[in-house]
């Protein structure tokens, strides 16, 4: 089978306040009338039944689930595979679709007792928490396992405790600092209680809260950088074996694991054997045929692409075990107004009436693997989406308008512009969306000169704000289902990074966004602040700082002894944490 279309969810890249990540997302489920994800196959096929425990699940992976250490994974739960040994203060409610794009309770009692102001949050640890070795979990296991992801020796984790705690921009971690009280804007009062002490409010902090830095770590069981090899879990299964950096993790229950204190969590199999360093083709190849383990087994990182749709689409059986998944995902063109002749809104505007989106869906793999994008959030109501569409121009661009535009802005002869992109196949920022965009602006008398970079220089340039080019093909997903991090890392004046990687490409500092940003952070009822990101972000898109593209769609194979699918919108990733092998 062809190569598998968009790369998985740790490998994307992604927000990261104030430091260059590349993580990313993927997704599995099964499409409804109007893209919902459902729960399995329509007629019941892999769901059948009710889940029974027992048996190997068998993951089969193309990238090593490297840097097994709380501190160094940067996704909510650290993805797939880690969540299955490493607890939060709070987690991905495990529903499918809208359902599953919220935190709940995880190692606590709730999602956080917030002060007034959101500036400092409560929680409370459930009763009967149990590391792998029986001993309890105490609130001191979960700020010694937050100071450690300070330490430079484990960097990797995503930055935000560094730019919210008090003091987290100078703290260096407890193998620095061996101070009694640590970091002394995590205060824990007694073995249950943890209280966080923030230097502005944080609305989302339970959403953060997910992150892997929040899982517990016990000192005297830390061993620093070698700690990946045998992390002591909190969660239903420990690691027995580690070899290759990732490549082979083999997982076993925790009998000291709970399932009444872990209400997300269902630990059916006995066993998850986690292979990885495999080609896409060959997981693909594998999952279709499902011989022997491969029938019980599921990929957490491999789509499928539109060769391997085009042939499914003739097997009834391998259609029933395709999944769809959405992941708060938005391709765009950025604008660099710095950049002649883009400081010129008309300029803007005519290339944004210009764009046919349909090419560029066909570019990305076709409809069953991208959605056309009219904002700049995804399309999802936990986002705030709106569906506004300020350059209204159909499924198919509007070059009439455009040249209209071109002339009121001085170029009634149009123009040439560069546009910078990445050569790697990942049918995001690739030379096919580059090719269909410059397709499309020709016919209003555009003529676009592509400028294709390998992948890292492309991700270098396009970051760096002294190599920025005018107009390049971006991409960015969510940490967590919210307008915030979306929206503030590539909008917000303050996060205007001159001395390392910056996201703002359009170098938009305007104190009116800003403010707002603020205001919509105090906010703890996150469907207000819902709202109000879908608000602000059709506001910044009338002034045609980058033109959205598509969302991605993902869809993935898996086995056909697997039972129980479930994938939420909060990252369109089957969720193994509830498969159940036959």
């Amino acid at each position: 089978m062809a190569e598998a279309a968009h790369p998985h969810p740790e490998a994307r890249p992604r927000r990261a306040p104030r430091t260059a990540r590349r993580v990313t997302a993927a997704a599995v489920g099964v499409a409804l009338a109007g893209g919902a994800v459902a729960c399995g196959p329509e007629d019941g096929g892999a769901q059948a039944g009710a889940p029974q425990k027992g048996g190997t699940l068998t993951v089969l992976n193309s990238k090593p689930q490297s840097d097994f250490d709380p501190a160094r994974q940067y996704t909510s739960g650290g993805g797939k595979v880690p969540t299955l040994v490493f607890r939060t203060l709070t987690t991905r409610h495990r529903e499918n679709g809208a359902a599953g794009a919220k935190a709940v309770p995880d190692l606590a009692t709730d999602t956080g007792r917030p002060s007034k102001n959101a500036t400092v949050w409560t929680y409370t640890l459930k009763d009967g928490l149990k590391f792998e070795d029986g001993s309890p979990i105490t609130s001191a296991d979960i700020k010694y396992g937050i100071e450690r992801s300070f330490a430079a020796e484990l960097s990797g984790g995503a930055p935000y405790l560094r730019d919210w705690l008090v003091g987290g921009e100078k703290y260096q971690g407890p193998y620095k600092d061996t101070s009694k009280d640590g970091l002394k804007s995590i205060e824990t009062p007694d073995d249950k209680t943890l209280v966080f002490h923030l230097k502005k409010p944080e609305g989302e902090f339970p959403l953060l809260a997910t992150q892997t830095q929040f899982a517990p770590v016990p000192k005297k069981k830390d061993t620093g950088t070698k700690y990946e090899e045998h992390p002591i879990s909190s969660g239903p299964y420990k690691v027995v074996k580690n070899t290759g950096d990732g490549e082979r993790i083999l997982l076993k229950r925790n009998e000291h694991w709970s399932e009444k204190t872990d209400k997300e969590r269902h630990a059916y199999p006995d066993t998850i054997d986690v292979k990885s360093g495999l080609d896409s083709a060959v997981i693909n190849q594998r999952l279709s045929t499902g011989a022997g383990a491969d029938a019980a087994a599921v990929t957490t990182d491999t789509n499928l692409g539109p060769a391997e749709l085009a042939q499914i689409a003739g097997d009834k059986d391998l259609q029933k075990r395709v999944g769809t998944g959405h992941f708060g995902y938005t391709n765009y063109l950025a604008f660099n107004p710095k950049v002649k002749p883009f400081d010129n809104p008309k300029v803007r505007q005519a290339i944004s009436y210009a764009v046919n989106r349909q090419s560029v869906v066909n570019a990305a793999g076709g409809s069953s693997l991208a959605e056309p994008a009219t904002t700049f959030l995804p399309n999802q109501k936990t986002f705030g989406y709106t569906g506004a569409d300020p350059f209204p121009a159909g499924r198919t661009g509007n070059p009439e308008k455009a040249r209209e535009l071109l002339k009121e802005a001085g170029y009634k002869n149009g123009l040439s512009i560069t546009l910078t992109h990445s050569t790697a196949k990942n049918f995001e920022t690739s030379p096919d969306i580059a090719t269909a965009v410059q397709e499309a602006l020709k016919k209003a008398g555009i003529t676009v000169k592509l400028a294709g970079l390998e992948d890292n220089d492309y991700q270098d340039k396009v970051h760096t704000l002294k190599d920025e080019p005018g107009l390049f093909i971006g991409g960015w997903g969510a940490d967590w289902p919210s307008g915030g991090p979306f929206l503030a890392p590539v909008y917000d004046g303050r996060q205007i990074v001159k001395d390392a990687y910056n996201f703002n490409h359009a170098r938009l500092d305007d104190p009116a966004v800003n403010h707002e940003i603020d205001e919509i952070n105090k906010l703890t009822d996150l469907d207000a602040a819902a709202e109000r990101w879908g608000a602000l972000d059709k506001k910044i898109g009338e002034q045609a700082l980058s033109v959205p593209l598509f969302h991605p769609v993902y869809k993935r194979l898996y086995g056909k002894n697997i039972k129980n699918i479930v994938i939420s919108d909060w990252d369109g990733v089957l969720d193994i944490s509830q498969v159940a092998v036959k």
